[in-house]
């Protein structure tokens, strides 16, 4: 089976198929990306206090209102029930849906934390509940449904912006930048206070999704320190043709094994 974000292929019906669940790891990569960073935006933030701190949980809220959430429920109205009509699955999406109750239940303990201490534990485990999750949908749920000669999964996620994103491929993006792809490996902040983002840790195959998505989150004024295994040309390349001059680019070091950018977003 599939490894999530691993270098492998997925066993598929037809080519159509196997685009289908690129196309649906590619977007995980995207979310949970997008989510590590604000995530460690409010665990930064809820260290020092203040305004910043109810900034960052307000915007991690309605992030996961508006993204997070829906992407749940459109699980659950096509991929869930396809899963479901076979046996194998069956119990594994009745676990899946307890899980999206836990999801959506952390959300609401973020919002109603009676401190940001609370929210910011609410957050961290949010964060780590939603790499689990992506991880059984990646590995168990889609490859199944792939490999299905009676599913038609490209048919299925036709249209759902939901399952999908806006788009695929390096055009693609999850959502407006000024609001805000397996395990994005957040730590503490770099720099002038702006959260890092170690690339190392992310599987090759859903890389970029997952920086793409957390440069999604990053507000006017705002930025990010990527640490990459290696000089990410591409990537940047990349970047300036889905966003061009959006982002200023500084080498804070320049390998020999680690490379750390700043990405900067302009005003």
């Amino acid at each position: 089976m599939n490894k999530a974000g691993a270098d492998s292929v997925v066993i598929a019906s037809n080519e159509a198929e196997a685009a289908a669940v690129a196309a649906v790891e590619q977007h995980h990569a995207q979310l949970a990306g997008a989510l590590g960073l604000r995530v460690e935006a409010l665990l930064g933030a809820a260290a020092g206090g203040g305004p910043a701190a109810d900034r960052e949980r307000h915007e991690l809220v309605e992030w996961c209102n508006r993204e997070l959430v829906p992407h749940a429920l459109a699980e659950e109205e096509t991929l869930y029930p396809a899963a479901r009509g076979m046996a194998e699955a069956r119990l594994l999406v009745d676990g899946m849906l307890d899980e999206h109750r836990v999801i959506t239940g952390l959300v609401g303990e973020i919002s109603a934390a009676p401190d940001l201490v609370r929210a910011a534990a609410a957050g961290h485990a949010l964060r780590v509940m939603f790499a689990a999750h992506l991880a059984k949908e990646n590995e168990l749920i889609l490859p199944l449904l792939a490999a299905a000669p009676d599913v038609a999964l490209a048919d299925l996620l036709a249209g759902m912006r939901e399952l999908l994103g806006d788009g695929a491929g390096e055009s693609g993006r999850t959502g407006p930048a000024e609001a805000g792809g397996h395990i994005c490996g957040c730590h503490e902040a770099d720099g002038p206070g702006y959260p890092e983002l170690d690339a190392r840790a992310i599987p090759h195959a859903i890389r970029h999704a997952t920086i793409l998505g957390a440069l999604d989150t990053v507000r006017p004024g705002g930025g990010l320190v990527l640490v990459a295994p290696h000089d990410p040309l591409p990537l940047l390349a990349q970047i300036e043709r889905r966003t061009p001059g959006l982002f200023a680019v500084d080498y804070l070091q320049r390998g020999p094994q680690d490379w750390h950018l700043q990405f900067v977003r302009g005003t």
